[in-house]
C-alpha cells in the first residue's frame, strides 16, 4: 500500500517490522554496491533523553557516480543528498517506508530531468525492502 504523495513525500507500507525492513535495505543497498552512510535510530535517541517515541529510523545512502552529476548540475541538491528513507512505525503497529520522490527532487533543485534516473532507485529500495 502506498499513501498519495505530500510535497513529494511518499509513503509506502511495510509488510515487515522495522527491523526486518531495515535488514532488507541493508541487503539491497550490499548488492547493489550502494554506500550506507548511517542509520540514525531517531527512537533510540529520544529513549536516552527520557522520551518515547516509536521505532524510527533513518538510512542516509548513495553512490557518487549518482549523485555528484547532479550536484554538480544544481550545488543546492547536495541538501538531499545521499538519498534517505525513514523506517517508521505508527501508532497503529504499521511500518512505513518515507522517502522523497525523485521528480520532487529535481522540482526543487531544478537540475535536469535525464539525471532523474540516477536516483530513482530509492523507489526500487523501497518496493523490495517492504514487500
Amino acid at each position: 500500500m502506498e499513501l498519495p504523495r505530500r510535497s513529494g513525500i511518499v509513503m509506502r507500507q511495510s509488510h515487515y517490522s522495522v527491523e526486518q525492513t531495515l535488514r532488507r535495505l541493508q541487503d539491497q543497498l550490499r548488492s547493489r554496491g550502494i554506500s550506507l552512510f548511517a542509520v540514525i535510530d531517531h527512537s533510540g535517541e529520544a529513549g536516552k533523553a527520557g522520551l518515547s517515541m516509536p521505532n524510527t529510523k533513518l538510512l542516509i545512502f548513495g553512490n557518487a557516480k549518482a549523485g555528484t552529476p547532479i550536484m554538480l548540475a544544481s550545488s543546492s541538491a547536495a541538501l538531499d543528498l545521499p538519498l534517505k528513507i525513514l523506517v517508521s512505525e505508527d501508532a497503529a503497529g504499521d511500518v512505513w517506508l518515507t522517502y522523497n520522490s525523485p521528480a520532487c527532487l529535481e522540482a526543487r533543485h531544478g537540475f535536469p530531468s535525464d539525471l532523474t534516473k540516477m536516483i530513482e532507485v530509492v523507489e526500487d529500495l523501497a518496493k523490495s525492502a517492504g514487500d
